[in-house]
């Protein structure tokens, strides 16, 4: 897989703790995630099947 270009932030994102968040980028197999504060870090990379599997177990079992 090639390095993504497209790196976004969720739209929660903003002044305060939006400046310390995940950067999300997808392409048709896979999704990366990168942290924002250290983008030229590594990146974890995952197939998107496998990512969407665990954004919804997310969803199920929100924090309190």
């Amino acid at each position: 897989m090639t390095t993504p270009n497209n790196w976004r932030k969720s739209s929660y994102s903003g002044e305060g703790d939006g400046n310390a968040c995940v950067e999300i980028a997808t392409s048709p197999t896979h999704t990366s995630v990168r942290d924002s504060k250290a983008p030229a870090r590594a990146t974890l990379t995952f197939p998107t099947p496998a990512f969407t599997t665990f954004l919804e177990a997310l969803k199920a079992h929100p924090r309190p």
